[in-house]
């Protein structure tokens, strides 16, 4: 007789820790989900809550040994994951895995880059290649998670980038420590111990932490896994697992089925705009209809918004008093795109919120819920004092599954929000040297370009 079946997490962790070659389009999903993470990373590095967090580090942090992302300032290994990471969430404007909405690089990259960056300062330098695989890893166990936890766990209010994220950066990072598939284990138990987040904190400081929380996190459970810091057998699928706790319908089939040679990686978006991805179609149609014209902004009475019932559940949000919670809000975003004819970084910032024109505006918005659209597309409705309409819809956003942003498209959106925080960085060579990664001996040295000068 054949021994028992090995569990989804040893499947899991046998995938994470069993170097395998890449497909072509994979490495290419991993080399632009990598470019987006750092090109956020520095455009969100300079913003309050990252301040704050950076001065907690240096009187709390051990020895500053790694580099802060769009920073001169250094910082432990731990909490530079942290920090980098909460800084490449926190404008909403990296990538987003389609359909689970979470945000894979932003926990899993700065953890496997402080590693890394450590590792090299050591004078055990992580190949590019290997980086950018572990990076690839720790992202798809991270969106298979997101699959098979369902929709429920996002609609009971987990933070899903934060929760399914610190067990992909404990797989990346375990395999770059070389970790075997019993350790790797080990270190899904170790972040299920400490896997946290809420939808409630969006729009507020406390979204940030808990992505950088996740990094962080992964990061400290694949090193004590490496110390032999032992987790439950089944720290997924186990009576009070990951499942059991989280989410209402797992699917634990989805975290493996095809594991190898079916790839989420591929179904990861990146953003156009700095907001939360199922506002990306609303903002298209209000910036289409501003830039066309024929109405008085003055005239317009109501603003009808048909989308998927996320659009509501997760922007309803009249009256936002901060850039960040204007990332979340649907009123600020309509009348910014709508009457501004802009959604760029500064369209969401404080100084745009301030704004009473915009803050009026946004009470003749109303929501109506159709479960058939997907979360690519929507529909805004202008009705007009006269009782004109006019309609605009948009049924595939850019940035979306089918109309994807180009590299080129994602190198100038690094280099938009370089010259927005207003750093002196040498552009241009960090975007080749992230698109050329797989040829660098030291994987973390372009690491070295993205901080100021």
């Amino acid at each position: 007789m054949g021994g028992a079946a090995p569990t989804p997490e040893l499947l899991l962790a046998e995938f994470a820790g069993t170097p395998k070659a890449l497909p072509e389009a994979v490495r290419a999903a991993g080399r632009r989900s990598l470019l987006n993470m750092v090109g956020t990373a520095i455009g969100g590095a300079g913003e309050a809550a990252i301040d704050r967090l950076a001065e907690l580090s240096s009187g709390f942090g051990g020895a500053a040994t790694t580099g802060l992302i769009g920073r001169r300032e250094r910082a432990d290994m731990l909490w530079a994951a942290c920090i980098n990471a909460a800084a490449a969430n926190i404008f909403d404007f990296d990538d987003t895995h389609v359909p689970t909405v979470i945000h894979p690089a932003a926990p899993v990259g700065p953890a496997v880059l402080a590693l890394a960056e450590l590792r090299a300062a050591e004078g055990r330098p992580v190949s590019g290649s290997a980086l950018l695989e572990a990076f690839v890893v720790g992202m798809e166990a991270t969106c298979r998670l997101g699959n098979a936890a369902g929709s429920g766990h996002y609609a009971r209010g987990w933070h899903i980038t934060s929760t399914c994220g610190i067990v992909g950066a404990a797989l990346a990072t375990g395999r770059l420590l070389g970790l075997a598939p019993p350790a790797l284990a080990d270190a899904l138990g170790n972040a299920l111990a400490q896997a946290a987040g809420s939808v409630e904190t969006l729009g507020t400081m406390s979204k940030s932490l808990s992505v950088g929380q996740a990094a962080r996190g992964g990061l400290m459970a694949a090193l004590l896994a490496e110390r032999g810091f032992a987790g439950p057998e089944r720290p997924l699928t186990g009576r009070h697992g990951f499942f059991s706790l989280y989410s209402d319908a797992a699917e634990p089939s989805r975290l493996t089925d095809g594991l190898g040679s079916g790839w989420e990686v591929l179904n990861n978006t990146f953003k156009p705009y700095p907001c939360g991805v199922v506002l990306n179609p609303v903002i298209e149609a209000c910036l289409a209809l501003h830039a066309e014209g024929g109405f008085d902004p003055a005239a317009i009475v109501d603003v009808e918004l048909t989308g998927h019932p996320l659009l509501r559940q997760r922007t309803d949000r009249p009256g936002v008093t901060s850039g960040r919670l204007a990332q979340v809000s649907a009123q600020h975003a309509v009348a910014v795109s709508l009457l501004r004819g802009i959604a760029d970084l500064d369209a969401f910032s404080d100084r745009s919120v301030a704004d009473p024109d915009l803050r009026a505006f946004g009470a003749r918005l109303r929501f109506h819920d159709d479960p058939s659209c997907s979360l690519e597309s929507a529909r805004v409705r202008l009705t007009l004092a006269d009782g004109r309409e006019i309609v605009r819809s948009v049924e595939a956003a850019r940035g979306g599954l089918e109309r994807p942003m180009t590299d080129a498209d994602l190198a100038a959106k690094l280099r938009a929000q370089v010259e927005w925080r207003g750093i002196d960085l040498a552009v241009d060579e960090l975007v080749e040297a992230i698109w050329g990664i797989e040829d660098a001996d030291d994987g973390a040295h372009f690491l070295a370009l993205a901080r100021p000068r």
